[in-house]
């Protein structure tokens, strides 16, 4: 079993502003996180991610987003099904939705943070506006983090 909260940073660095993700698990990943969540980084979802869901209290989706409202957006979401579970990556809804069609339960209770991004070509750097939504974003995170219970892994005593 991992921890108790399991965040999923969803991008790839090498596309500008899709960086915001990685980059914000990677800043909250010292101090006391590390007891509290288990940090996954990835370019996208795939079905076999159903099984990270596994004994968690919560899990929060992190990604970039160019159709969100500056800085971000953060909410909890629900399992829906949508076509991305036919294709090659999956987003967030049709994971849980999975989940429950594979365990035949519910998802734990999950987050959604959209990160405003602007610019997602290859080779780009991370842009200024991105970089300003990255720092409010990673507060909000770290403000959530504090505000949870501390919860403690299963196999931990």
């Amino acid at each position: 079993m991992g921890a108790p909260l399991l965040i999923f940073a969803i991008g790839n660095e090498s596309r500008g502003d899709d960086a915001l993700a990685p980059l914000l698990v990677r800043r909250i990943q010292a101090g006391q996180i590390a007891a509290q969540a288990e940090l996954i980084e990835e370019f996208q979802l795939q079905v076999e991610h159903v099984t990270d869901l596994l004994g968690r209290s919560a899990v929060l989706f992190v990604d970039a987003d160019m159709s969100c409202d500056a800085p971000f957006q953060f909410s909890e979401i629900t399992a829906a099904q949508d076509q991305s579970y036919t294709s090659h990556a999956m987003t967030p809804f049709a994971l849980l939705h999975t989940f429950k069609q594979v365990y035949g339960a519910d998802a734990p209770t999950s987050f959604l943070l959209r990160i405003r991004g602007y610019g997602f070509e290859l080779g780009e750097s991370l842009s200024a506006e991105a970089s300003v939504n990255l720092e409010l974003a990673t507060a909000e995170v770290r403000n959530w983090l504090a505000r949870r219970p501390q919860m403690h892994s299963p196999c931990t005593s």
